[in-house]
């Protein structure tokens, strides 16, 4: 193999360029050329591709989003996107292909290894949702953005003496919200994986305002429902003053943390390994801090899952 190219598609995330920055520098140190894919399977398609140096990738490590950009691309889904892919890929003698990214990102890569074309998935997702890898790139900055946030509020319901909703991202995964409601000692935390009765909401909201309680902080996962009309149901139910907060696309940004960093170069390196090493229709992961690989199919067919335990701690802690 002399010849690698690397995209990043879907939602980006914080250590998206980090990773990106390991691949390549990976692959010159072992005498392999790279090629950036800029706006992902899109640019793909349309051959955006361009050759990266060593200092294509300087000065990137501390970097939020990705200098490759990335972008949602339908045509890839269909049969004639893929083979222009293919054919871009061949044009300009790429061997094999690196995908960062979450789970659509790793449907197109599975799609290219059923062609026949060599490629390892990266995951690269704040959702935290891709099975076979205990964190994703970006999960721990989007935690640590979420944490920061829900402690900023929780001074102004202290003074204010008010309910807090809070609605985090994660699509139909749970863990921003219950990892950031645990840390910050949320009263309620909602999760898709999890049912919700709001009748024991209200009941619980209300056995803390008669103990004297003056606020709460209720953590809500946008795959639940919306945070706008859980607040609304709050608020009619208990007549206390109530305010909602959408923290939005804030958690997708930020300069990466260091877990982060070093996650994304760990995981950008052992792709490359992997490569090297003839391996292919992969995705890297880690798992108890070691370093793993599972098919994508594999990885594609199994459910996320949250940790039961930390969502009953949760409710324990909560009382």
């Amino acid at each position: 193999m002399k010849r690698i190219g690397v995209l990043t598609s879907g939602g980006d995330s914080p250590g998206m360029n980090a990773a990106v920055r390991a691949v390549v520098r990976k692959a010159i140190y072992h005498n392999l050329e790279v090629y950036g894919i800029y706006y992902g399977y899109s640019g793909l398609i349309n051959g955006d591709i361009k050759k990266l140096e060593i200092g294509s990738v300087g000065d990137i490590i501390h970097r939020g989003g990705t200098m490759l950009y990335t972008a949602r691309c339908e045509e890839f889904k269909t049969l004639e996107g893929q083979m222009k892919g293919i054919e871009q890929l061949r044009k300009f003698g790429i061997e094999a292909l690196v995908v960062i990214g979450g789970d659509g990102s790793f449907q197109g890569a599975k799609k290219l290894v059923e062609h026949g074309y060599p490629t390892i998935g990266i995951p690269g997702t704040i959702d935290n949702d891709i099975p076979g890898t205990d964190f994703t790139i970006g999960f721990d900055t989007a935690l640590n953005t979420v944490i920061d946030a829900i402690d900023k509020i929780r001074d102004t319901a202290t003074s204010h003496e008010r309910t807090y909703v809070i609605e985090v991202m994660g699509r139909d995964a749970g863990d921003l919200a219950l990892w950031s409601g645990l840390a910050d000692g949320a009263e309620t935390i909602l999760i898709p994986e999890e049912t919700y009765n709001m009748d024991e909401i209200i009941a619980r909201l209300k056995r803390g305002h008669e103990r004297g309680k003056k606020h709460s902080i209720i953590v809500v996962a946008e795959g639940v429902g919306s945070g706008v009309e859980i607040g609304k149901k709050i608020q009619e139910q208990t007549n206390m003053e109530t305010r909602v907060t959408v923290l939005g696309h804030i958690q997708r940004g930020g300069s990466p943390t260091a877990n982060d960093r070093v996650l994304a170069s760990r995981l950008g390196a052992y792709a490359v390994e992997l490569l090297m090493e003839g391996k292919a229709g992969v995705m890297v992961g880690i798992e108890k801090n070691e370093l793993v690989y599972h098919d994508i199919d594999e990885a594609l067919s199994r459910k996320h899952t949250i940790d039961p335990k930390m969502y009953a701690l949760s409710k324990e802690l909560s009382i």
